[in-house]
């Protein structure tokens, strides 16, 4: 998880844990009247107006997190991360990933591939020299896929194809490179893009350390 991935969550569940504090009345009828588990953290993540991982987090508060001493780190806690942070995920819900999908990079997707390259103009290989023509780059890529030294991947929201992960095995590393549609910036889908995009290089580089870089806007 990168520093920005655990500072954020952080924030999340600490403003979750907060909020809930205040309005723990309110909180504990939802829990309450909720069938199951499943129900009463969508009933308090409506309630809150914050993302299902703060909701998660309050229904597993113990009882010692309600002492006026937690509460007063909390917040100091919250106040630090402020400074750093300059959206939470309820803000930005697209970043907690619960509805992001990736899936592999086929021929169907080189519009989207081609946007990036013409934004970009640097070739999918992460290299940073110079793009090629748009055919020759895919079939590169399937190339270096078909071998294993590459994952290629779409991040799809809705059945809309909003950005891709790269990741390219480099002298022993793997380079993970994420780049997010221009229009479809702005609303977390890079911080979602890498959270579900660690497991699928795990699982296809496994024990190789990899290297992610920031995501494009």
């Amino acid at each position: 998880m990168t520093d920005l991935d655990l500072a954020t969550t952080r924030r999340d569940i600490t403003d979750a844990l907060l909020t809930a504090l205040e309005r723990r009345h309110e909180v504990l009828d939802a829990i309450v009247e909720a069938e199951n588990r499943a129900e009463a953290v969508d009933a308090v993540a409506v309630l809150l107006g914050k993302s299902k991982l703060g909701a998660e987090a309050i229904l597993g508060m113990s009882l010692q997190q309600l002492t006026k001493d937690e509460r007063r780190k909390n917040q100091a806690e919250l106040d630090d991360l402020n400074n750093a942070l300059t959206f939470t995920l309820a803000e930005r819900p697209a970043s907690s990933g619960d509805t992001l999908e990736l899936r592999a990079f086929t021929g169907d997707d080189a519009d989207l591939f081609k946007v990036r390259t013409e934004e970009l103009k640097v070739a999918g290989d992460g290299s940073g020299s110079p793009a090629g023509d748009l055919s020759d780059e895919i079939a590169k890529a399937t190339e270096r896929v078909d071998n294993e030294d590459a994952v290629w991947l779409v991040a799809v929201e809705g059945g809309t194809k909003v950005g891709m992960v790269f990741g390219e095995l480099v002298n022993g590393e793997v380079d993970v490179r994420i780049w997010i549609h221009p229009e479809h910036r702005k609303k977390g889908y890079g911080t979602a893009a890498l959270r579900k995009s660690r497991s699928e290089m795990a699982a296809d580089f496994p024990g190789v350390p990899m290297v992610v870089r920031a995501p494009t806007a």
